[in-house]
């Protein structure tokens, strides 16, 4: 409904129409059935409306999303003008766009207060470009305005150090108790390489292997964080059991490869992380395929399609595919994660475009909606 019209008179014969301003009320109304794409639910019914304010035929308001990387956010930043402009005959909008992340489920409070949600980034076994996965998926995240840590859980065989290109430098201690992490990228980074001599072995059995995650949890000052992702050790061990128990709120991102004898790691994987009720949210198919930086040409020489038949066969999400390139590799061996250094790169690309569906499915979940998924 539009604004009021105020007659004012000027002392003359001719009279000029003064435009009130919009009331909160007002333009609260000329939005109602303006939808979030993903939740399907009224954003002023979400409470996702803020700070409004009118002056004159001017309107000025905050939509306040569920994450940072929400990659729909120009779509709801249209659809609110256009319900503005036509519902209350106004061109002079301006919308800001902030996000307060929303968590799936209460974490481990005692341990990590800070930190929203925890993203698993695991594997059924070795050799699947697991750590190449959760270190670029840390940067997207960050590169769109996300407070993210990176935790390498895997403590026999850490990689974050050469990822990041970290060399012989170690976090600071504060007042004897707290951890400072290392940070690159816009990451607060946590990695039993840090605290190593090059090529030092850690020989350890379970219980220490606990004690040491706790510490990395909490006693490492991660402080306010959208998202952890943790880079997890291949398998099905003590690192994952010590987990699910410390971060009960946590949900797992499954890296597979294409052919199909890999179907029976993700099948052990999948099975692991229902038995201890961690929620696995989707799989990432990795080294999908083979693209030549010579002659362009895509060859499959690991087979095709084991991702989306997981996806299918366990009813989660299929987050896509990577190619692999000369430079996703050149670039994880000199420590420039390739959504950083390389921005155009078509597997850069498609794993910014993964961090958008991992949050965006982070997101809907936590509201308690399903997310489509491969039938």
């Amino acid at each position: 409904m539009p604004a009021t019209l105020r007659i004012v008179d000027i002392g003359s014969p001719t009279y000029t129409l003064m435009h009130m301003s919009f009331t909160e009320a007002e333009i609260k109304a000329a939005l109602k059935g303006v939808q979030d794409p993903d939740l399907h639910k009224d954003l002023v019914d979400l409470g996702m409306v803020k700070d409004i304010r009118s002056q004159g035929k001017s309107i000025e308001l905050t939509v306040e999303l569920t994450t940072p990387a929400c990659p729909l956010k120009e779509k709801i930043a249209g659809d609110v003008k256009a319900a503005l402009t036509s519902r209350l005959n106004t061109t002079d909008i301006k919308i800001n766009m902030t996000a307060n992340t929303t968590r799936v489920q209460k974490t481990a409070v005692d341990l990590i207060p800070g930190v929203r949600n925890v993203i698993l980034v695991a594997s059924g076994k070795g050799g699947v470009g697991k750590s190449t996965v959760a270190a670029n998926l840390a940067v997207a995240l960050a590169q769109r305005g996300a407070k993210v840590g990176l935790l390498d859980a895997d403590i026999y065989g850490p990689s974050v150090p050469t990822m990041f290109a970290i060399k012989g430098e170690q976090p600071s201690a504060r007042d004897d108790k707290t951890i400072v992490p290392l940070q690159r990228l816009g990451l607060k980074l946590m990695s039993m390489g840090f605290l190593l001599e090059d090529g030092q072995p850690v020989i350890w059995r379970g219980p220490m292997l606990d004690s040491a995650l706790n510490q990395f949890l909490g006693q490492v000052d991660w402080g306010d964080l959208d998202y952890l992702v943790v880079d997890m050790p291949p398998g099905t061990g003590d690192v994952q059991l010590s987990l699910a128990r410390m971060i009960p709120g946590a949900v797992a991102l499954i890296v597979t490869t294409p052919q199909d004898v890999a179907l029976a790691d993700v099948q052990r994987a999948i099975g692991m992380f229902q038995g201890v009720k961690v929620s696995v949210l989707g799989v990432i198919e990795n080294m999908s395929s083979f693209l030549c930086g010579h002659c362009g040409k895509e060859s499959r020489i690991f087979g095709a399609g084991a991702g989306d038949k997981a996806a299918k066969r366990y009813r989660i999400e299929n987050f896509g595919t990577i190619p692999l390139t000369e430079r996703v590799v050149v670039s994880g061996d000199t420590g420039a994660p390739i959504v950083h250094s390389h921005p155009g790169n078509t597997a850069a690309k498609t794993l910014c475009t993964m961090a958008d569906r991992v949050a965006r499915a982070i997101a809907v979940k936590a509201a308690g909606t399903e997310v489509a998924v491969a039938s």
